[in-house]
């Protein structure tokens, strides 16, 4: 077999997960919801309509900086194994598995994620398009749970990557942790992270690119209102809400809001709660912290990894980096 896939996660975990997460962001003030749950099925589909318009431009300036870069880091790290945090249908990587496997180095590709459906397709998917190629899919939470699969025939060196500037969607002490534990990890001779991070720009460049003309984030947003009234049985209205995207100057962070159009209450028979909502009370769905290449320096280096390479699209808009332990 060419395919493994380990079960890290509970069959329960989604579950208790979201009834978890739902229970604080009612209770506590201010209210905020991780981005995690705006990716059911409709969601995804919402996502990806967004990842094509013209205002977000997130997704074009990674994959412009990746087709130009990546047999270059092909060359600089010589992975046999690529790891992808977050990997979902595995398709931003196939410009990585493109040059590893023409640099014939690469043996072993393991996508983590906490679909075990999503990774099941990616799997058959890449190994049918790359035959020498195995595949470890592990089934796991990032955020909780970062042990990095490996192949006893093909320990490394391994490239981890971790793109779509998911980074910027923790918070400082977030980051701080995760970068940590990723740190943690790179324990073979040769191992590298390859990171993709939003850079900080003109805030209407930004806010744009989270508020599209044609209302496709707003329907993003809103459907994990939808999520929560399939899944806990609540009454959430989407129509009592507005899509709000506000740049945070201080924290020099974008974040997604839903805010109540009038003072309303909410019952979520799951959790046997009641939420009351105030008249423009917001309740925060997402932050995508845009960042600068000397702090994040520095954040890589307080975890103990050093920048060898930083690359950017010809806008500097985002960028790409790849950091080795220190």
């Amino acid at each position: 077999m060419r395919i493994t896939l380990d079960r890290r996660l509970p069959a329960n975990h989604a579950a208790r997960a979201l009834r978890a997460d739902a229970e604080a962001a009612l209770t506590q003030r201010p209210k905020t919801l991780p981005p995690k749950w705006f990716y059911d099925e409709h969601g995804s589909t919402l996502f990806d309509r967004i990842t094509r318009l013209p205002e977000y431009y997130l997704t074009r300036a990674e994959r412009q900086i990746l087709n130009a870069h990546a047999d270059e880091t092909a060359r600089l790290t010589g992975a046999r194994t690529l790891v992808e945090l977050g990997s979902g249908t595995s398709t931003k990587t196939r410009v990585l598995l493109d040059a590893l496997t023409a640099a014939g180095t690469l043996k072993l590709y393991a996508p983590v994620d906490v679909s075990a459906a999503t990774l099941d397709r990616a799997a058959e998917a890449v190994c049918r398009d790359y035959p020498d190629l195995r595949v470890a899919a592990t089934v796991a939470d990032f955020e909780t749970d970062l042990a990095l699969p490996e192949h006893p025939e093909h320990p490394g060196p391994r490239l981890v990557a971790f793109l779509g500037s998911t980074l910027g969607n923790l918070d400082t002490e977030a980051r701080a942790t995760f970068l940590g534990r990723v740190r943690a990890e790179l324990t073979v001779e040769g191992d590298a992270l390859l990171l993709g991070v939003d850079l900080v720009k003109d805030p209407n460049t930004l806010i744009r690119a989270y508020d599209d003309d044609q209302g496709v984030t707003a329907a993003f947003d809103k459907n994990v209102l939808r999520v929560l009234n399939r899944e806990l049985g609540a009454d959430f209205d989407p129509g009592a809400f507005d899509h709000k995207a506000i740049w945070n100057a201080e924290a020099e962070r974008i974040e997604m809001r839903l805010r109540a159009r009038v003072a309303h209450r909410v019952e979520v028979p799951a959790l046997a709660l009641t939420a009351d909502f105030a008249r423009a009370e917001d309740l925060r769905t997402e932050i995508s912290v845009k960042f600068r290449r000397e702090p994040l320096t520095e954040e890589l280096a307080r975890a103990g990894l050093t920048v060898a390479h930083w690359w950017t699209d010809p806008q500097s808009r985002f960028a790409v980096l790849l950091a080795t332990p220190s």
